[in-house]
């Protein structure tokens, strides 16, 4: 790698949809608009999906309990998550956007990279693709779509997050370096707060700072996502777009009505979970050889265990044999369990291991 941005520039779009499950339950119902509105479950044992941006004023975000959310904002509306509607909504949107290009990548119901460097309207400029776009999802969908345009993914990621919500920003090849650099690497997409905390004890706390570790440092301390962030850092991210993009791994997990601080109660909860994974594994021709369990107990702390099989599962005992016996080494629990999750990954398809992307961004094991 080098500090050079490659001749042939791509125009990379990330359309990153606004509070999209509460501005669905706020175009839907007239009475939610304007108000704070959380998606999830209401009352002791609930958490968000997310939050309308009325909401967000009040410090609440997704994936907080919902006790934490109501104490913030006594005024904020509770409603059950309809995801067959957000499906039919994201699939409009995916419309909308194979409307411009082949080159697309989901990474949920509500985001998604687009390639537009060679688009379906023969548009040259990225921007006005991404105008057009965002003014197609409102009129279909009557939806506010944000979007980010850079010449790699990382870049657009981070663009799309500058002028939310229903807003868009570019960052050129120009640009690029210089804003990596000022930027806190606890902002960086694919940096999670495990990794931010384990750069700041090297003394890495800006793009600047990261710019300055050589490849054999972040290699040495970050392993295979090393080269990355030594790219990322000079403004380069090499990642194509992946139109043939895999999930890399399929979970399941449920958050309980009362605290679980019983082996064999825990252990019968893991049954359920592992189904619902192999159902889906049946349902897509697909399987893994690795199987993690995740607890997450009463005070919110949580610890997870993985076990690596020489081959995939072949079926729910497969799953549930595993789950078991990895369950079994963090009892007796340090607190009540409030949560249990099954997640299979190291995922094949027809035979042949698929090949995942690196780094698997978001996640902190």
């Amino acid at each position: 790698m080098n500090d050079m941005i490659p001749a042939s520039v791509r125009k990379i779009i990330h359309v990153d949809m606004d509070a999209f499950y509460a501005s669905v339950e706020q175009r839907d119902n007239p009475e939610l608009r304007g108000k704070p509105v959380a998606v999830g479950g209401e009352g002791p044992r609930g958490v968000l999906t997310t939050a309308s941006y009325e909401a967000r004023k009040f410090g609440i975000h997704s994936a907080m309990p919902s006790v934490t959310a109501a104490r913030k904002c006594p005024d904020l509306i509770f409603v059950r998550p309809r995801f067959d509607v957000y499906k039919a909504v994201s699939q409009q949107i995916r419309e909308i956007f194979a409307e411009y290009a082949t080159l697309i990548e989901p990474l949920s119901l509500d985001e998604a990279y687009l390639d537009v460097t060679e688009n379906l309207k023969g548009m040259e400029i990225a921007t006005e693709i991404a105008l057009e776009i965002r003014a197609r999802i409102k009129s279909v969908t009557g939806l506010n779509a944000s979007a980010g345009i850079s010449y790699n993914k990382f870049l657009a990621k981070m663009a799309s997050d500058l002028n939310k919500p229903n807003g868009q920003a570019v960052i050129t090849p120009k640009h690029g370096p210089a804003f990596v650099e000022a930027l806190p690497v606890k902002k960086f997409h694919g940096v999670g707060p495990a990794t931010a905390e384990r750069m700041k004890r090297h003394g890495i706390e800006t793009g600047a700072d990261l710019k300055s570790r050589s490849l054999q440092f972040l290699t040495e301390h970050f392993g295979k996502s090393g080269p990355y962030f030594y790219g990322i850092a000079r403004g380069i991210d090499e990642r194509q777009v992946r139109a043939d993009r895999i999930r890399k791994s399929v979970g399941a997990e449920d958050t309980y009505m009362r605290d679980i601080d019983d082996l064999q109660l825990a252990t019968a909860e893991l049954r359920p979970l592992a189904e619902k994974v192999w159902r889906h594994c049946t349902t897509h021709g697909i399987s893994g050889k690795t199987v993690t369990v995740k607890v997450k107990y009463s005070d919110f702390t949580q610890a997870t265990r993985s076990r690596t099989g020489v081959q995939p599962c072949s079926g729910v005992s497969d799953i549930l044999d595993a789950a078991d016996a990895l369950l079994a080494t963090v009892y007796p629990f340090k607190r009540p369990v409030r949560l249990l999750g099954v997640t299979l990954s190291s995922l094949s398809n027809a035979g042949a291991e698929i090949d995942e992307e690196q780094p698997q961004l978001g996640f902190d094991l």
